[in-house]
């Protein structure tokens, strides 16, 4: 067994089955990574799980209303540190509320609030969705980012994550203005990319081999 496959023991992720997201995609990553996957619309299993990917895809209500079975079984998970990874519209999930449910006319539409804040809309002269490669500038250390600093990932997105606090920001991306493109809550446990590291190359497979090593540990 070569040095890289030991560091990344199969530690045991699910990904949530809510009715969005690039599951397939996502699993294959994970288990390029090393981790043991399975893709579950049971919260129950949450428990057992070294660690939970929460994928997504869409309109953040849409997403928002999915989840909605799995809101406590997430928060218990959390609380108890399991590792929790949002990714592009499961990353937006975990803050509190969005934009784009005002701009829908919906009115506030309640996040996972995990991370407190808001996803804010790009303004301006600036295309929506931004789509394509975009470079990762790492603004502190934890764990997920090692080694990816000035790397290019994947993205696209119309909405990006405004934390409350500034320290919750673990990287940024330039398009018209730095934006948030990584975050984290306090404890570390929890924490999103707005960009796809299933579609992200090498880049994308150092961040979810991160991951699995967070789950790991």
């Amino acid at each position: 067994m070569s040095l890289e496959a030991q560091r990344t023991t199969a530690a045991s992720v699910v990904v949530v089955d809510y009715g969005l997201g690039n599951l397939r995609s996502v699993t294959r990553g994970l288990e390029r990574a090393g981790a043991a996957v399975e893709i579950t619309d049971d919260p129950d299993e949450f428990d057992a799980a070294d660690g939970i990917v929460l994928p997504g895809v869409g309109a953040f209500r849409e997403g928002v209303e999915n989840a909605d079975p799995y809101r406590e079984p997430l928060l218990d998970a959390a609380e108890s540190e399991i590792p929790v990874f949002g990714i592009c519209l499961g990353m937006q999930m975990l803050l509190t509320t969005s934009e784009e449910a005002d701009h829908a006319g919906e009115g506030d539409v309640e996040g996972l609030d995990l991370i407190p804040g808001r996803n804010r809309r790009f303004d301006g002269d600036l295309k929506v969705p931004h789509m394509g490669w975009n470079e990762l500038d790492t603004t502190r250390d934890h764990p997920l980012v090692e080694g990816v600093n000035g790397e290019h990932a994947y993205f696209v997105h119309s909405y990006y994550a405004d934390p409350a606090d500034e320290n919750a920001v673990v990287a940024t991306t330039d398009y018209g203005h730095d934006f948030p493109s990584i975050v984290a809550d306090e404890s570390g446990t929890v924490f999103g990319t707005q960009f796809h590291p299933e579609k992200s190359g090498e880049t994308g497979l150092r961040i979810l081999r991160n991951f699995v090593d967070i789950c790991a540990d």
